[in-house]
């Protein structure tokens, strides 16, 4: 008798949410909800699944259509690097006809690790894989009162072992979910309820006093500043935007020009307007440095100023490993300027068209601004 299952199964059976991917046995649908659900909230994610699948309800559609739409789908949830695998796994399903349906091809997918194919096995097919998440963890941590790190080696062989060892076998895909919801809702990672927990009598880490200090974690992410300085160039209704290309953080998306500095200091500055000119070329900016200028200015020297004009500063932008420290700028130009090669020249009412990330959409709101529009 797994007493430990019955007690989360019929908790799950009063407190689950009702949630649309729980009225499925689509692997398809399944499957967008887990991608999408990793390293994002809920009420967050459930607003972005509802129109995925509305616009790509089948394989079919998600692999027939164009990447920028899918990136425009995404936009705003983050870890792009998650669309752009569901992109290419839908590719690979099509060929071969539809979704798999045996655990070692859908781990096979691009994108796809352990916990997710266990998912989408045990909710789809009701195969008995055990999965594992941060929820997981943290109950399994606590109730056995183990401080072996999770992101060990050690510790992932040991809580693997333990999931599947507790799992109810024959009913495999309610057990999973009612302990994720137990962990999501219930064995919260602060302040949990203890009180009234169904598995209060039998948590190790609730009798020895350890419920906030379970979950160990032996590695602290290490978090790297870097500044971005972005270019709205204002060229009477248009503009330029350009794709992210390169194994850096989101690939694929687009955003205005980009120069990157090392830091905030006068040197920097001094970086930045060298490579501003740089990036026009020296056809359409001169060498004279005094030429760009931060003050309000139109004759500089006695000769037109390419006036840069700071719109914002140190916005901060965090994410899971880099905080962004991004100003934004906006340089006036002629109507009649070429976009430099590999760059749109695009009408700036199209921007919404395009796939970019929070921070540059952020921008994007800051530059559409009726007020800043009627200057």
């Amino acid at each position: 008798m797994n007493v430990f299952a019955d007690k989360l199964i019929a908790w799950y059976e009063e407190n689950k949410r009702d949630l649309p991917w729980r009225h499925t046995k689509d692997p398809y649908l399944i499957w967008i909800s887990e991608v999408i659900l990793q390293q994002t909230r809920v009420a967050q994610g459930y607003d972005y699944y509802m129109r995925f699948v509305n616009r790509f309800p089948d394989v079919f559609t998600l692999a027939e259509a164009d990447e920028d739409e899918v990136m425009r789908y995404w936009q705003g949830l983050g870890y792009y690097s998650r669309a752009r695998n569901l992109h290419a796994a839908a590719k690979s399903m099509a060929e071969a006809g539809g979704f798999p349906d045996t655990y070692v091809e859908v781990r096979a997918l691009k994108g796809v690790g352990e916990y997710t194919a266990a998912a989408i096995c045990s909710f789809a097919y009701d195969m008995p894989y055990a999965v594992v998440d941060g929820n997981v963890y943290r109950v399994l941590s606590r109730w056995l009162g183990v401080d072996t790190p999770i992101d060990s080696v050690q510790g992932k062989k040991l809580f693997a072992e333990a999931a599947n060892e507790l799992l109810d076998v024959h009913r495999s895909a309610l057990y999973n979910q009612a302990i994720m919801e137990f962990g999501a809702l219930q064995c919260t990672p602060t302040v949990p309820d203890c009180t009234m927990c169904p598995l209060s009598d039998s948590c190790v880490a609730l009798q020895l006093g350890k419920v906030d200090v379970l979950p160990v974690k032996q590695h602290k992410t290490k978090v790297t500043n870097r500044y971005f300085n972005y270019i709205y160039v204002r060229m009477g209704a248009y503009t330029f935007i350009n794709k992210r290309t390169g194994d850096d953080i989101w690939k694929n998306l687009y955003e205005f020009p980009l120069i990157e500095t090392t830091g905030q200091s006068e040197q920097d500055d001094a970086m930045f307007l060298e490579k501003l000119q740089e990036l026009w070329g020296t056809d359409r900016v001169t060498s004279d440095k005094t030429m760009f200028c931060k003050e309000e200015s139109a004759i500089l020297q006695g000769r037109k100023c390419h006036f840069v004009k700071l719109l914002k500063s140190d916005v901060k932008h965090v994410l899971s490993h880099r905080v962004i420290h991004a100003n934004f700028y906006e340089l006036e130009m002629p109507e009649e300027t070429p976009a430099p090669n590999g760059w749109l020249k695009v009408l700036v009412k199209d921007l919404h068209k395009f796939a970019v990330s929070n921070l540059v959409s952020h921008f994007f709101s800051l530059i559409l601004e009726p007020n800043h529009q009627n200057k």
